[in-house]
C-alpha cells in the first residue's frame, strides 16, 4: 500500500511537470537511485556544426543536442548554402570549405536566443563581402556584442551594430589581415570568434586570452590545424596560421556538464538519493561546479575517465549530502562555473554558515541578470542574502524548508532561471508556479522528462 501511494505521488508530480507552459510543483521529490543519460553538450554541438561547415566534404555527429540554439545554428548554415541533414540521433553537414558559403545578397541570420551562435558565426563571415545581418530574440538583443565586433573590425571587416548590440550588420573584406588581440574578459565566445576569423587570413593571428573554456582549441588541435597554445598562469597565448584546409570529420558528442549540473545539485539536496550520469564532458575548463561542490562537502566521484578527440569524459556518481559547508568561493573558479552559479547558490542556501561569491558581474550579462535572479529566488525561499553588482553573500540554513507559495515569472525566458527554480522546488518544498516552461527548449528540451523519470 505504501509503495502504491509513493508511485501515485510520483506520477502526479511527473504530470504536473509536463502540463501547460506553467510548471506547478507542490511536493519535494522522493528518494531515487537512478542512472541517466543527458543530451549532447551544447557548446560542442554548435562548434562542431560551425567548423564542419568550413570543412571540405561530409562531416557527421552523433548525439548532437536538438535544442533551439543548435537548431538555429543549423538553420543559419542552411541560409549560407550549406546542406544539413538531421536525423533521430545523427546530423550530417556537407561542408563548403573556408569562405565557401554560397548565399543571396543581403541575407538575415536569426541567432534566436544563442549568444554562442550569434557571436561565433560573425567570425566565420569575416571574408564574406556581401552584406549579412545578424538578429536575435529579445533576450539576445539586450546582450553585449561589442566584445566581438571590436576585435573583428581589426581584420578589415565593416561591422555596424545597435550601440554594441544586435542587430549587427557585417560586410567582410576580400583580404582579411591577421591581428594581435588581448582578450581580458575570459570570454570563450570572443576568443573563438577571433580564432574562426583567423582561418581566413594569410599570416599568424596572436591572441593573449584570459583563461576560459577551450573547446575550440581542442577541436583545432584534433583537426591538425596550425595552432599553438602556450599556457601561462593567468592567460593563454594562442597563435593561429590561416588559410589551412579543414578535412571533414566525425564526432560523438558527450553529455553536457552544464545540463548534468541540475541533477547533481538535486541529488545532493535530496534525501537518501543516488545518481549516475553517463559519459559527461568533464573538460577542465568546465568543471568548476564539481570543484566548488566538493569544497562544500558534496561527495562526487568520476569513473571511466576517458579522452575523446581531446575532450575529457567520465561517468559522474554521487549521493545525497547531509552536512554541507559554506564557502568563500575562490575567484579562479568563476570562469569554469559561470553557467552553474544559480545552482551553487542553492547548495549555499542549505550549507552551514555564510557563503561568499565575488567577481560575478559577468552573470548579469547572460540571458537575464542572473546574479539578481539568484538573490531573488533565495529571498523568495526565505534565505537572507546581501548582493552587489558583482558579489553575493548567502546566509545558509541547514534546516531550510519552504512552506509558502512562490511565483517565478518575467525572467526574460532564461532557461537556467526556470530549471534552477524547478530544482529548488523539488529540493526545498513549497508551492511553486514557474512560468515559461518553453524556455528549456533553447538548451535542454528533455529536462522535465528526465525529472519525471527520477520521480517515477
Amino acid at each position: 500500500m505504501q509503495e502504491m501511494c509513493i508511485l501515485e505521488s510520483r506520477l502526479k508530480l511527473a504530470k504536473q511537470l509536463l502540463m501547460g507552459n506553467i510548471t506547478t510543483i507542490n511536493k519535494t521529490i522522493k528518494p531515487f537511485n537512478k542512472t541517466v543519460q543527458i543530451e549532447g553538450d551544447k557548446s560542442l554541438s554548435i562548434r562542431w556544426a560551425l567548423i564542419a561547415s568550413q570543412a571540405v566534404g561530409k562531416s557527421s555527429a552523433i548525439n548532437i543536442l536538438k535544442s533551439d540554439d543548435v537548431l538555429s545554428t543549423l538553420n543559419c548554415l542552411r541560409k549560407l548554402g550549406v546542406k544539413v541533414s538531421l536525423f533521430k540521433n545523427r546530423c550530417i553537414i556537407n561542408g563548403l570549405g573556408i569562405n565557401g558559403y554560397k548565399y543571396k545578397k543581403k541575407i538575415t541570420l536569426d541567432a534566436g536566443n544563442s549568444g554562442t551562435l550569434g557571436r561565433l558565426i560573425i567570425g566565420l563571415l569575416i571574408h564574406s563581402t556581401n552584406r549579412i545581418k545578424i538578429i536575435g530574440d529579445k533576450s539576445l538583443s539586450r546582450r553585449d556584442f561589442s566584445r566581438i565586433t571590436n576585435p573583428l573590425k581589426k581584420f578589415g571587416a565593416k561591422i555596424n551594430s545597435n550601440k554594441g548590440k544586435l542587430p549587427v550588420v557585417i560586410e567582410g573584406t576580400e583580404n582579411p589581415k591577421p591581428i594581435k588581440f588581448i582578450e581580458n574578459k575570459g570570454s570563450a565566445q570572443c576568443k573563438t570568434a577571433i580564432m574562426f576569423a583567423s582561418l581566413n587570413t594569410k599570416g599568424t593571428t596572436i591572441i593573449k586570452a584570459k583563461k576560459s573554456r577551450n573547446h575550440t582549441e581542442l577541436l583545432f588541435k584534433y583537426l591538425k590545424l596550425p595552432i599553438k597554445v602556450n599556457r601561462k598562469k593567468n592567460f593563454d597565448l594562442i597563435k593561429i596560421d590561416g588559410k589551412k584546409k579543414i578535412s571533414a570529420f566525425n564526432y560523438k558528442i558527450p553529455s553536457d556538464i552544464s545540463s548534468s549540473a541540475f541533477f547533481i545539485v538535486l541529488t545532493a539536496l535530496s534525501k537518501k538519493s543516488k545518481l549516475k550520469i553517463k559519459n559527461v564532458n568533464i573538460n577542465p575548463s568546465r568543471i568548476g561546479i564539481i570543484k566548488v561542490l566538493k569544497l562544500m562537502g558534496v561527495k562526487i566521484f568520476l569513473k571511466n575517465i576517458n579522452i575523446y578527440k581531446g575532450e575529457k569524459t567520465a561517468d559522474i556518481i554521487l549521493e545525497s549530502t547531509k552536512n554541507l559547508k559554506a564557502i568563500n568561493c575562490p575567484k579562479k573558479l568563476n570562469s569554469s562555473a559561470i553557467d552553474e552559479f544559480l545552482l551553487i547558490f542553492l547548495i549555499a542556501a542549505k550549507a552551514k554558515g555564510v557563503s561568499y561569491f565575488k567577481g560575478l558581474s559577468e552573470l548579469n550579462k547572460k540571458e537575464s541578470p542572473r546574479l539578481k535572479w539568484g538573490s531573488k529566488i533565495l529571498k523568495y525561499m526565505g534565505v537572507k542574502t546581501i548582493v552587489t553588482n558583482d558579489s553575493i553573500k548567502i546566509f545558509g540554513n541547514p534546516n531550510l524548508k519552504v512552506n509558502k507559495k512562490i511565483i517565478i515569472k518575467n525572467f526574460l525566458k532564461d532557461h537556467r532561471v526556470f530549471m534552477t527554480s524547478v530544482i529548488a522546488a523539488l529540493a526545498f518544498g513549497g508551492k511553486w508556479n514557474i512560468h515559461d516552461k518553453d524556455s528549456i527548449k533553447t538548451s535542454f528540451p528533455s529536462f522535465l522528462k528526465i525529472i519525471g523519470n527520477l520521480a517515477k
